[in-house]
């Protein structure tokens, strides 16, 4: 959960929820200056980058998720597009050149106000090495995928469509969305 904003980054005049008007949903708006802080969903981007029958993954060296296993991929930035995201978040974690394919999986996470986007991507060498979130970076065969290791179920989903689709040899674009865990 975000933490309740309390003073306009505007103004500095005091905040409360309300519905404005002309809208339908409760936003934070400045009771001095009337400005709107809208809060949207964050947007996670990265890769699935593969290498002859192995994909590539990271062993995360931060929370949450500290030690497991994730695909290379983190927060959006302002001023990027969502290709340009997944490229930036891949060298950023795995110091990896890719080729960008097509989008894969986009996944709504709305019990935590995300949507993931992960894109297939071919890896370019084998000149990758952990990033500075990273503590450990490796190509895995299918057989090889340390399952009850993986950080997040959009990556494990995104990985089991992978392989799927791979064995019958074709790539769809996979749109779903995420319920909470029980």
């Amino acid at each position: 959960m975000e933490p309740e904003i309390k003073y306009c980054c505007t103004c500095a005049g005091p905040v409360r929820l309300r519905v404005p008007p002309g809208d339908t949903l409760p936003r934070h708006v400045c009771e001095a200056c009337g400005a709107i802080h809208y809060r949207n969903p964050r947007l996670v981007v990265g890769t699935l980058p593969v290498w002859e029958d192995r994909i590539l993954l990271c062993r995360r060296a931060i929370e949450p998720r500290l030690g497991f296993w994730t695909l290379p991929a983190g927060f959006m930035e302002n001023q990027e597009s969502v290709a340009e995201a997944a490229e930036r978040e891949t060298r950023e974690e795995a110091n990896a050149r890719i080729e960008l394919d097509a989008a894969y999986t986009m996944i709504s996470v709305p019990h935590i106000s995300q949507v993931h986007v992960i894109y297939r991507a071919r890896l370019l060498d084998l000149d990758f090495f952990p990033g500075d979130e990273t503590l450990e970076v490796a190509l895995f065969a299918e057989s090889d995928i340390p399952w009850d290791a993986i950080a997040f179920r959009t990556v494990a989903m995104t990985l089991r469509h992978f392989f799927a689709d791979r064995a019958k040899g074709s790539f769809d674009f996979r749109a779903e969305a995420l319920t909470p865990p029980k």
